[in-house]
This record gives structure tokens, C-alpha cells and sequence, in this order.
């Protein structure tokens, strides 16, 4: 996550394309926003934003590659750690299976835990459109 001056945007002397001038600026001020954390502002810097150590650990040992669909999967040597782009859950059920057979690691997923839980969902939504069948209009 970056962590930038809350109006960063207005101004182009501090806005895009400026990297010396991107730098954290803690919020000052009576009436600012990002000081109190309100909803919908920025989030400011605080403990507990950084990644794990052991995620760290993990990416340095490895070359990152960043993966959009299931047959990037295929592509992928043994030294090699998967990244997923955006995209959506049917994609990365599907991804995250085919790294399953392949013993690929997929970067900040556990394969195991990700499929486990979708399997549980798709077991629940049958009997919820069930009991909303049911429920028609009465003649």
C-alpha cells in the first residue's frame, strides 16, 4: 500500500511524476480528515501495514511471475512463484487448482484453504435457492 498526503492529487508539484516529492507526510492539522481516519479518506501510515516476514522470505528466494489466466500456469518453472492479476473468482478457482496438480505456490494464498472454503460456498448456495423458490406469490 502507498501511503501519500491526503490532496496529492490536487497539486502537480507533489502529484504523479514527482517521486521526490512523494514522500509521507504525516497528517497535521485541526480539521484533517486522514488525522481522525475518517471513512472514504486515505489510510494513514500505522503499525501493521506491512506484509509478513514470511511473505518476504518467500518472494526473495523465488523469481515473481504474474499470472492473468489458467494456461500462464502451465508456462511456470520449478523456481518460479505465481502473483495473481485482477481478476475475478471463477478465474482463480481455476488457477489456483491447476497449481494445486502442479505443486506451483501462489503468493499470499493458501491453495488448500482458498479451494476448501469455495467448495463449502458452492455446497450453501443450492440450498439457498431452494428456500428462495419457495417463496412465490400465493394465488
Amino acid at each position: 500500500m502507498k501511503f501519500l498526503r491526503r490532496t496529492h492529487s490536487r497539486y502537480s508539484k507533489i502529484g504523479k511524476r514527482r517521486k521526490k516529492k512523494l514522500k509521507w507526510r504525516k497528517p497535521t492539522g485541526r480539521d484533517n480528515k486522514m488525522r481522525d481516519r475518517r471513512r472514504g479518506y486515505p489510510a494513514s501510515v500505522a503499525i501493521g501495514y506491512s506484509g509478513g516476514k514470511k511473505e518476504k522470505g518467500k518472494i526473495e528466494n523465488k523469481t515473481p511471475v504474474i499470472i492473468r489466466n489458467a494456461s500462464q500456469t502451465e508456462k511456470m518453472k520449478k523456481n518460479q512463484i505465481a502473483i495473481l492479476g485482477k481478476m475475478g473468482k471463477r478465474k482463480k478457482i481455476e488457477i489456483a487448482k491447476k497449481a494445486k496438480e502442479m505443486k506451483i505456490e501462489i503468493y499470499k494464498m493458501n491453495i488448500e484453504k482458498f479451494l476448501k472454503l469455495n467448495e463449502k460456498k458452492k455446497e450453501q448456495k443450492p440450498a439457498e435457492e431452494k428456500k428462495t423458490e419457495n417463496k412465490g406469490i400465493k394465488k
